[in-house]
């Protein structure tokens, strides 16, 4: 816990007086306490830059970073699939026209894995409390999202992640292999510890992939206190 709050104030004092923190301003901090998340490189401004060179591996995912945006899907704010320098430039210049962008984040495409909702809210009656859920349908439509006070410890990072209904999917179905439970309670383990600082009022790993052998976060929002 010492850590999580020492990293977090850390991001604070860089950023007084900002309320929203989104997921380019997130993932170096969430890579520091020690999550996976995409290799990738943030383009700041709205500058149709002509990238001729990049070090990343193809396929690539563009997307817009703008707190004017909820749903990145729906306001055709994210650009998947893209297989060479051609599509990047499309992509890179077409997203930098979307509302309030800040910049352009290009990131290596990760394929396959579960994914899942990870988080914490500070609840108004019960104080801060942790959230686990599988992407997608389940928590949209389903609502099938767990919860627990917070911080959680590995035991009770996986208690939770096993209670909810489609709790068989992480144990390996359709002929995918289980997931990682040491990488599942990990994140759920940090982003429990973080909401408990009560720094921030709310945050969210959303979506988090989950694989045999890691969980990356593909993408991050929080709000401060």
């Amino acid at each position: 816990m010492a850590e999580v709050r020492n990293e977090l104030e850390t991001l604070l004092s860089f950023a007084p007086g900002k309320k929203i923190f989104l997921e380019h301003e997130l993932k170096p901090f969430l890579e520091g306490l020690g999550l996976n998340v995409p290799k990738g490189i943030f383009i700041k401004g709205k500058k149709k830059l002509v990238i001729r060179s990049i070090s990343l591996r193809f396929p690539m995912v563009v997307k817009a970073i703008s707190r004017d945006v909820r749903s990145k899907t729906e306001a055709g704010a994210i650009v998947t699939c893209i297989g060479n320098l051609e599509q990047l430039n499309s992509a890179v210049h077409r997203l930098t026209d979307v509302k309030g962008t800040e910049g352009v984040l290009v990131e290596e495409m990760l394929q396959g894995g579960i994914e899942a909702a990870i988080g914490g809210i500070i609840d108004p009656q019960f104080g801060p409390v942790a959230m686990f859920g599988l992407g997608g349908f389940f928590i949209e439509l389903a609502k099938d999202v767990a919860f627990a006070p917070a911080p959680v410890d590995e035991a009770g990072a996986l208690k939770l992640a096993y209670s909810i209904k489609a709790a068989d999917a992480l144990r390996g179905i359709r002929g995918k292999p289980p997931v990682s439970e040491a990488a599942l309670s990990k994140a759920i383990v940090t982003a429990s510890q973080i909401i408990a600082t009560g720094l921030f009022t709310e945050i969210t790993l959303n979506p988090v992939s989950l694989f045999h052998d890691r969980a990356v976060v593909l993408d991050a929002k929080a709000v401060r206190g």
